[in-house]
């Protein structure tokens, strides 16, 4: 469907920008912060460590001017776990209070809007040693730790996220630091009991954001993408049916209907692997209603019909399809482009993933992340000129107008990242910011903020309401 007129983003529109606590803040243990699983995770060889990083957490007020210069409506950002309860439960450290009051009200200051993910990937490592998410009781640290989130920042956030990127944390685990690391006789039974934590943990968060902050808004944010059949052969097509089932629609369909999708239950019973549901569970999953969904959005993916044990591969990195045997395996699409990390290209995709989504569940949609990393090369007169990235988000911002002339409702765009961070695979090399921070690896220099070239454009976009 082409149109000779886009429709004009909202005056109301949220053009904002995201990081995470563990990518950006530093400070990994100061002011009472326990270690998060990320902490304690092995480090990819070659890249830095997450002790410092962007030093955020003494750079905030800084960085938060840059924010109203680069013209940023909202901010989303999360919180880390370990920086108010540093065992996961227990004793409140109000020093991670006042970290992040003094955060929010700086933002406020500024008339950006705060968008708070509650969980970024950063389990408290205490929580983890007594089973993490296999272990029922941290859906109940976690639903404490939403109530006291509510009660001290409440009166200043309205726009809360519950879980970023849940479907990763279970297809990519070990990637990210986040799995299990109990042996148990039935890892995918496990896996999926986790999950099945999570999505209980999420739903008493979304219950208790409505009945303790009426007027605030909360919803889920996974990693979703469109998938496509590697051919027109009816097998192809049903592999995608199964992974867009298995990858989106399992997190999805529970977080707004209350219920789990029929192809993904199939896939558990198939496999032995179906959590135990605990009686009330269901009833809490129904109660919890999401007012919007947050996406995340990189890439499309692409499958293929199953051919055998072979299929379920991976290369550790998020948007590399694991295949299910007897379900799909990952496949590449000619027709796209990929960066200079292996990740495909594809704006279009962006438009469809829209499409699918509203289609499926009519909520409001805000995208929560999206961007390019690159090696960003610093010229002598200090200039970054990322046009690569320039180029990447222009495309994606003009099949969001697409998408709102198709009729979805569409009230923000937070793209990957405000500034400069450590990347879960690359470090700190690997950059998607809008602003520069000078520091290598294992050289720390004197971590200078300067503007790269996107910074000007994305300002002007945001200044000309995304014309």
């Amino acid at each position: 469907m082409s149109y000779e007129k886009t429709e004009q983003f909202p005056k109301d529109f949220l053009w904002g920008a995201s990081t995470s606590a563990y990518q950006v803040e530093g400070a990994w243990d100061e002011d009472g912060k326990g270690p998060s699983v990320i902490d304690m995770a092995n480090v990819v060889a070659g890249t830095t460590d997450i002790k410092v990083t962007s030093d955020h957490y003494h750079h905030y007020k800084q960085d938060v001017k840059l924010f109203s210069e680069l013209g940023l409506k909202a901010y989303r950002f999360s919180i880390a776990w370990t920086r108010i309860y540093p065992q996961g439960d227990g004793e409140i450290n109000m020093k991670g209070i006042e970290f992040y009051n003094n955060l929010i009200n700086e933002l406020l200051a500024y008339g950006i809007v705060p968008i708070v993910t509650m969980y970024h990937f950063d389990l408290p490592y205490a929580l983890a040693e007594k089973g993490g998410w296999s272990n029922r009781a941290t859906v109940n640290a976690f639903a404490d730790f939403s109530k006291t989130l509510f009660e001290y920042f409440g009166d200043r956030v309205n726009y809360w996220l519950t879980i970023n990127e849940q479907n990763m944390m279970i297809l990519h685990g070990d990637a990210l630091g986040t799995s299990s690391c109990t042996d148990v006789e039935n890892p995918l039974q496990d896996l999926y009991q986790q999950n099945h934590h999570m999505l209980l943990a999420q739903a008493k968060a979304m219950v208790l954001c409505h009945e303790m902050l009426p007027a605030a808004k909360i919803g889920p944010a996974p990693n979703i993408s469109s998938i496509y059949p590697a051919s027109s052969k009816p097998e192809d097509v049903l592999a995608a049916n199964n992974c867009s089932a298995i990858r989106n629609w399992l997190y999805l369909d529970m977080a707004v209907y209350g219920r789990y999708n029929n192809i993904a239950w199939s896939f558990l019973k198939l496999r032995n692997a179906l959590p135990d549901i605990a009686d009330g569970d269901m009833a809490v999953m129904a109660a919890a209603k999401p007012d919007f969904i947050a996406f995340n959005y990189y890439s499309t993916q692409t499958v293929a019909a199953s051919t055998g044990k072979d299929d379920k591969n991976s290369t550790g990195d998020q948007q590399i399809v694991v295949g299910e045997e007897g379900m799909y395996k990952g496949a590449s699409n000619p027709n796209l482009s990929v960066n200079e990390f292996g990740w495909e290209i594809d704006p279009v995709g962006f438009r469809n993933t829209f499409r699918e989504i509203y289609e499926r569940y009519a909520l409001p949609l805000i995208v929560t992340e999206n961007g390019l990393g690159a090696f960003d090369k610093v010229e002598q007169d200090g200039s970054i000129n990322d046009d690569y990235r320039i180029e990447y988000l222009a495309q994606h911002i003009e099949q969001i107008q697409l998408a709102v002339n198709d009729g979805v409702e569409v009230f923000g765009y937070c793209p990957w990242s405000a500034i400069d961070l450590v990347s879960t695979h690359q470090g700190c090399s690997k950059r998607y910011g809008f602003i520069h921070v000078n520091r290598d690896e294992f050289d720390l220099k004197d971590l200078q903020r300067s503007k790269k070239k996107s910074f000007y454009w994305y300002q002007d976009l945001i200044n000309s309401q995304g014309c």
